[in-house]
């Protein structure tokens, strides 16, 4: 960078620092929100869980065929299963509103023909009413799992009394290996999510800036000063580049410390799975993620400043740009697609690229070739944003567009 262009690179990024709301998205805000997200969502999950696995469950069961004598046995089965609460009832046609309303957590409804069935060794019909809630649906998991212990008891006497013996039945002893390994499978699970917001800090890092540095000198009567300076027309573009890409990148580079950081702070993490996403988050594996931020905090710089020149305003340069954030997302969410890969084609898709890319690194599945690739386009990409912001910066209808 010639001497005149780093001079303008000092002053923007000097009035970029002192602006308040540059600060916040640029540092702040990807600072503090990965460790406020993380551990604020871990507690609350884990405190969920712990209540809804703790809870007391109320359960109706509605016997057809207890007053006969031919009970089904299931009542007093799970009165001595912990955490339920037993009531047998025979009004069955309440029992769903009572669901619903959540004065039972569940209800099983054993219809007139049970005793036969189960005589007849055959399938015994049972319905179970319940209703989805947000702890994770562990209360009805709870109760099916204790429905398959009763099944499980019923099994075993039918086959005692065929004179079976119940391990007979399983004529295979599977012995499950899965063969991935615990970085890959968590990178798969984290490498969905971490793109999608690193991009995102990447382009509402280098947002504000962008705008203050073209719209809001407009509106202040600032460019026209610059513009007189000694410094070139093309000197004074890559100043203001530089700065743009340099808070982009930052704001990208500050959420993967505090990314880092909240990892660290989460209590309660099985020790296997905190090794697996410390291994993800390798200084290596994150240096390799930072070089595909790099050329794309300069593709998004370029356009950001390319849109703020083209704005009268302060207030239009946002409405221009704000939508653009959509333009952003949607190739980002596209990657959280299941069966969405890295491939010669999507290796060429702006934004797409950088989050397959980058979940393929985190899980250490990347493919050298594709790797290649998406530098490729995205080294094209930011040398073609940098030729463009440049040729619109020489254009006065532009510049003095009011």
């Amino acid at each position: 960078m010639s001497s005149p262009a780093l001079v303008v690179f000092r002053k923007e990024l000097r009035d970029t620092l002192r602006d308040r709301r540059t600060l916040i998205a640029m540092v702040v805000v990807p600072l503090l929100l990965f460790p406020l997200l993380m551990v604020g969502m871990a507690k609350f999950s884990q405190s969920r869980a712990a209540e809804a696995r703790d809870k007391t469950l109320a359960v109706a069961v509605a016997d057809a065929e207890a007053g006969a004598g031919r009970g089904s046995g299931l009542a007093d089965f799970l009165r001595h299963e912990p955490g339920l609460e037993i009531t047998e009832v025979q009004d069955v046609m309440a029992l769903p509103e009572r669901v619903r309303t959540e004065e039972l957590d569940a209800a099983i409804v054993i219809p007139a023909g049970y005793a036969a069935a189960v005589a007849a060794h055959q399938p015994a019909p049972l319905q179970l009413l319940h209703k989805s809630s947000d702890d994770f649906d562990i209360p009805r998991t709870r109760l099916e799992q204790t429905l398959a212990r009763f099944e499980q008891k019923l099994l075993e006497e039918r086959l005692r009394g065929l004179g079976i013996e119940p391990r007979s039945i399983d004529p295979l002893d599977i012995q499950r290996t899965d063969v991935v390994s615990s970085r890959e499978l968590f990178g798969k699970l984290l490498g969905g999510l971490l793109p999608y917001m690193f991009i995102i800090f990447c382009f509402t890092g280098g947002m504000y800036p962008a705008i203050d540095l073209a719209a809001g000198e407009k509106e202040r009567g600032t460019l026209e000063t610059l513009l007189s300076s000694p410094a070139s027309r093309l000197q004074i573009t890559l100043g203001k580049f530089a700065v743009v890409t340099l808070t982009g990148f930052t704001s990208a580079l500050l959420a993967t410390v505090g990314m880092y950081v909240s990892v660290q702070s989460v209590s309660g993490i099985p020790p296997a799975v905190l090794a697996a996403v410390q291994s993800v988050l390798a200084p290596g594996t994150i240096a390799l993620v930072l070089a595909l931020l790099l050329p794309l905090s300069v593709f998004f710089a370029g356009l950001l400043l390319m849109l703020s020149l083209y704005a009268r305003s302060y207030k239009e340069a946002m409405s221009i740009i704000s939508p653009l954030m959509i333009v952003v997302v949607v190739p980002a969410a596209i990657a959280l697609a299941p069966g969405v890969r890295l491939g010669v084609a999507t290796a060429l898709v702006p934004v797409l690229n950088v989050s397959l890319a980058t979940r393929e690194i985190i899980a250490g599945t990347a493919e050298p070739l594709h790797l290649a690739l998406v530098f490729a386009s995205l080294l094209l990409l930011a040398a073609g944003s940098m030729v463009a912001c440049a040729r619109w910066f020489s254009r006065e209808d532009i510049v003095f567009r009011s």
